[in-house]
């Protein structure tokens, strides 16, 4: 079986949760259980500390996991990216007292307070800055208030908990992260757990897409059907069927979620009717 670490708790647990039940796989009943045997899909789920499942799949005791990319950076465990995951999205930066003006350049000689040690330091061991770094487990933001730093290096997400401890970012991201499928470079595998690997890949992959795009149907004159097209060209190409006794076609395409409305004027100015819009559950491409 194909051994797959995944969040218990936080912010990440919930969306790699719902993202597995999409493609397929089985949801654990209850937040106790820390192994979930999926025979069915020939897959074992290990529900793990975010922070550790990159030192679990670094030293083989799992096959693959999913994690954000500031805690797989964070661990120093060499890792191929297997898939991005395009949830828990956030930047990681430097911040500061608000009425002060820092700069990266500046740092030398400074505390910094994170919760992500080898980030940080790593960071500004490649650009040669000689700063202290705590490290905290929490609650960051309150480290220059009490004392502990001089500045901060934490996740931001909307930078609200920052503005309210008085604080403002300083300088370029120190990276932007989000939840990623990763092993580790040297992952050897059965041929039954390689091919349940790339099952697996293709039906995240397709959720994923899934979530993006929707299905758009429509009828427009024939003679208008090279112009329609250019506003839905479609995943790959859009089909088109001729509709009976009429010189009308009928177009089926896939059009980015975020874009539907305004799609949906374009084609009714152009002369498109009959436009209707299906979710997409799941697929593969």
């Amino acid at each position: 079986m194909l051994r797959i670490a995944v969040p218990n708790k936080g912010a990440l647990s919930e969306p790699t949760a719902d993202l597995l039940r999409e493609a397929g796989y089985r949801r654990r009943t209850t937040m106790k259980e820390l192994v979930l045997v999926d025979e069915d899909n020939g897959v074992e789920l290990f529900f793990l500390r975010p922070r550790d499942i990159a030192v679990y799949v670094g030293s083989g005791t799992v096959d693959v996991g999913i994690t954000g990319q500031d805690m797989l950076a964070d661990s120093r465990t060499a890792a191929d990216v297997l898939l991005e995951l395009g949830f828990a999205r956030s930047t990681f930066r430097f911040a500061g007292d608000a009425d002060h003006r820092w700069d990266v350049g500046a740092l030398d000689g400074v505390r910094i307070a994170t919760s992500y040690e080898n980030l940080v330091e790593d960071h500004l061991g490649e650009r040669g800055i000689a700063a202290t770094v705590v490290h905290l487990d929490g609650a960051v933001e309150s480290a220059i208030r009490l004392g502990v730093a001089d500045v901060i290096a934490d996740v931001v997400e909307t930078g609200s908990t920052l503005r309210q401890a008085g604080l403002a970012t300083f300088g370029e991201p120190i990276m932007t992260s989000q939840a990623v499928l990763f092993s580790r470079p040297d992952l050897e595998l059965s041929e039954t757990a390689r091919r349940t690997l790339d099952v697996l890949i293709r039906r995240m992959r397709g959720v994923l897409v899934a979530r993006e795009y929707v299905l758009i149907d429509y009828d427009i004159p024939t003679a208008l059907v090279e112009k329609a097209v250019e506003v839905t060209p479609g995943f790959e190409s859009p089909t088109i069927s001729q509709l009976h006794g009429r010189e009308w076609s009928a177009v089926r395409s896939m059009v980015e979620r975020r874009v539907t409305n305004q799609v949906m004027d374009e084609l009714y100015e152009i002369g498109a009717r009959a436009i209707l819009v299906t979710p997409i559950q799941a697929c593969r491409i």
